[in-house]
């Protein structure tokens, strides 16, 4: 592939790989954590170097990663990457805590509904659950990140008024997390909507320093999304190895952004990731393997053998 560079586009991108959490939690069937150390492992061998790792929700909630403890316990971290996983409340916190995590997630809703729905509670009442969390991790010298989901529409409401986005994320940050990541949860938004949507956050003190982007491809849209955040100044994009997950309580939303897609794409304009393509097509070609159905990364499938 030749790199042809575009202007205004950042020299180097950070993936946020989320397939072991956001993907695997998205599965039918519990995944052993055998095979979720050895897909972790393999991503970090790829050269990704930030992996959402697992969440300690509730296993009621999530029973796909009710291994939390377990799967942290065998797998054999790499100090040059970091391994956050989500945490919900402080009972989550402190389970993070007692496994040696350094970086933290949180999952904030943009919308009243999905906020009852993801997690049983207003947008008030959750940011006032995540308040102590925050403070305690920080206190604790964690690194902190925040969800905003719902960020650019939401199956029950609709169309979500930017300034409503704003308002949320702005809370979250004075929470005092350090990045934002902007969820287009139900994959309805479009370059000028991503872009409309970081200027505001910008406008309200919340710079692409502190952004992240985190894109479902329900219509088609992920890559194009991308291509805007990048313009706009993001320079933290978040992606599924094999364009695994979804989300569990929004049922028309389908895959996030694949990871060798989104890396197929930044090789050809010349921008850099430090992943090997080739590497993580063939960890994903593995993890398709073990859940029974080919990947529905386009990348993957290109560059895949057709007797396989």
């Amino acid at each position: 592939m030749m790199a042809t560079p575009l202007p205004g586009l950042p020299d180097r991108v950070t993936i946020y790989e989320v397939g072991p959490r956001d993907g695997l939690q998205n599965e039918k069937a519990v995944v052993p954590v055998e095979v979720k150390s050895e897909f972790v492992t393999r991503l970090a061998a790829a050269g990704l170097t930030t992996i959402e790792t697992t969440s300690f929700v509730h296993p009621k909630w999530v029973p796909q990663l009710a291994d939390a403890e377990e799967l942290l316990g065998v797998l054999p971290r790499s100090g040059d990457v970091r391994y956050p996983v989500l945490v919900p409340n402080e009972r989550g916190l402190d389970r993070a805590l007692a496994n040696g995590i350094t970086e933290i997630a949180i999952f904030g809703s943009a919308t009243e509904s999905f906020a009852r729905r993801n997690l049983n509670r207003t947008v008030d009442e959750s940011l006032k659950m995540f308040a102590p969390v925050v403070e305690r991790a920080r206190a604790e010298g964690l690194w902190v990140r925040a969800y905003v989901s719902m960020a650019l529409g939401d199956p029950w409401e609709g169309d979500v008024p930017i300034g409503q986005v704003v308002s949320v994320a702005s809370r979250l940050m004075d929470l005092g997390c350090s990045q934002l990541s902007i969820g287009d949860t139900i994959g309805v938004g479009t370059p000028g909507h991503v872009t409309a949507l970081i200027e505001a956050l910008g406008a309200a003190g919340i710079g692409t320093d502190r952004l992240a982007v985190h894109f479902h491809d329900t219509y088609g849209q992920a890559l194009a999304n991308t291509l805007a955040a990048l313009r706009a100044g993001v320079t933290v994009v978040d992606a599924s190895a094999g364009g695994l997950g979804g989300c569990p309580y929004a049922e028309s939303a389908t895959g996030n952004l694949p990871t060798e897609d989104l890396v197929w794409m930044l090789n050809g304009l010349g921008v850099e990731t430090g992943v090997d393509l080739d590497e993580l097509v063939a960890t994903s070609r593995w993890m398709a393997g073990r859940l029974g159905r080919p990947s529905p990364s386009r990348v993957v499938q290109a560059l895949s053998p057709e007797s396989e």
